[in-house]
């Protein structure tokens, strides 16, 4: 639209009050309580009875109708966008890195960012805002992760193509660099106002290629730091290079290894993050606790060590789910994986690097190097899937700790190799008809969607 007359929110017949189903704007707080009232049971009724939506599919589309009408193709609608603080402040900021999750058994392209609109609008009236990048283009990394962040909660979605293969993503506007590049920037904006991201499937994956470029960066750009501000003597520095030399050591050495097969070397492979996995697994699996008795010889102990300490130490929330609830069954749809050797390394850097910051930060934060505050200080694996007899998804979901540096609370998002927000059938709402509020509250894909978002947002 660039050119033409500015759209409105009159043109583009975007609401600009939150909420559709209640008889009152809905708000942050309104909706955090919805969602913890759903959240407290497996039975009561709809807060919003008769509100159930009975569904015309032709009409349940993004940028068709309400509430899917928020729809940002470029720069013109980001713009408008932010002139709304009470719209972007209060929505959840959905981000397709692609056109579909998946082809389903019956042949239908999947567009998953519709039933998570559908079930965050049933349960606590929560308006979304779409940003389809394969449409798109990723023309603004940093104001795009800004304002999603901004919002209530970023998910991004799933996708057909490989987070280690760009040719895949062959015929979006948008290339793996491109959507690398915006993840990245994701990555580091879990700040004190920011509300958590949550990487579904194929966005699992980028967040798991996104740590490693993010710590090849703080490797290269501390070797090329001349100096430090206030560190006259030069041993701030030292300790960071230090750091940086043992992070650069392990990822050199740490191989990828499947069933005796060599699949990267060391961590400046495409495929060290993401790789195929041994079987696609298409299907509803039970969630299991991450960890085994007998670890892989070739992943040095220190790395598994870090990860015990920091599951001793934290909550992931999908842990303690698994612990409080019945069994969790939910839904997988891939045919790529995170490596969990890529898992346990990123732990690993994360927390060595924070740890060597902390007494440290005062000359970081006045120097180029200021953005490493803002990293990560830990990654966890939550939990694993069997794919069949012989194979696993060893890293089906992660949560990823952010400690702040005064206070030392600690912010979480979190990453899922399975699609919560898809029912049994594998279907997206509109080819399928809406769930009632009933339904939704005994799914256990969408009570743990719920239950990200909700515990993210208290942080």
């Amino acid at each position: 639209m660039t050119g033409l007359r500015k759209p409105t929110a009159e043109s583009l017949a975007w609401r600009t009050t939150p909420g559709i189903l209640g008889s009152h704007p809905a708000s942050p707080e309104s909706v955090h309580a919805l969602l913890g009232y759903y959240l407290r049971d497996r039975t009561s009724p709809s807060p919003y009875p008769g509100r159930d939506m009975l569904l015309d599919g032709s009409l349940f589309d993004w940028g068709v109708a309400p509430p899917l009408e928020k729809v940002i193709h470029g720069p013109d609608e980001l713009e408008l966008l932010l002139s709304m603080p009470e719209v972007y402040r209060q929505g959840v900021h959905v981000v397709e890195p692609w056109e579909n999750v998946g082809i389903n058994l019956q042949g239908e392209g999947v567009r998953a960012s519709k039933n998570v609109a559908y079930i965050l609008q049933q349960i606590a009236d929560a308006d979304t805002i779409l940003y389809p990048l394969w449409q798109s283009g990723v023309f603004n990394a940093k104001r795009l992760a800004h304002t999603t962040s901004a919002g209530i909660a970023t998910v991004v979605q799933g996708g057909n193509p490989s987070a280690h293969a760009p040719e895949t993503f062959a015929g979006s506007n948008a290339s793996l660099d491109d959507i690398l590049g915006f993840t990245d920037e994701l990555l580091l904006r879990r700040s004190t106002d920011s509300g958590p991201a949550i990487f579904i499937c194929l966005g699992h994956q980028l967040a798991a290629c996104s740590q490693i470029r993010l710590l090849r960066r703080a490797v290269k750009e501390i070797y090329a730091l001349r100096y430090l501000p206030l560190d006259q003597s030069g041993r701030a520095l030292e300790s960071l290079r230090n750091a940086a030399a043992r992070i650069r050591e392990m990822g050199d050495s740490l191989d990828v290894i499947k069933n005796g097969k060599m699949i990267a070397r060391g961590w400046k492979d495409q495929r060290f993050a993401v790789a195929a996995n041994e079987q696609v697994e298409v299907g509803t699996r039970q969630l299991l606790p991450y960890g085994s008795d007998s670890y892989a010889e070739h992943i040095p102990a220190e790395l598994h060590d870090t990860h015990a300490l920091i599951a001793d130490e934290l909550e992931g929330v999908i842990d303690t789910l698994m612990r409080s609830e019945r069994a969790l069954n939910i839904e997988m749809f891939h045919g790529d994986e995170v490596n969990e050797e890529a898992a346990l390394f990123a732990n690993w850097a994360f927390k060595l690097l924070h740890d060597t910051i902390v007494p440290l930060r005062y000359q970081i934060a006045v120097s180029p190097l200021a953005w490493l505050l803002s990293m990560p200080y830990a990654v966890e694996i939550l939990s694993q899937t069997r794919v069949n007899e012989d194979h696993w998804t060893e890293v089906s979901t992660t949560c990823i700790y952010y400690k702040d540096w005064e206070t030392h609370s600690i912010r979480r998002s979190f990453t899922c190799q399975f699609h919560p927000e898809l029912m049994a059938d594998i279907r997206d709402i509109g080819k399928r008809d809406g769930p009632r509020y009933a339904e939704l509250k005994d799914n256990d894909g969408a009570r743990l969607l719920v239950r990200l978002l909700y515990h993210g947002m208290q942080e």
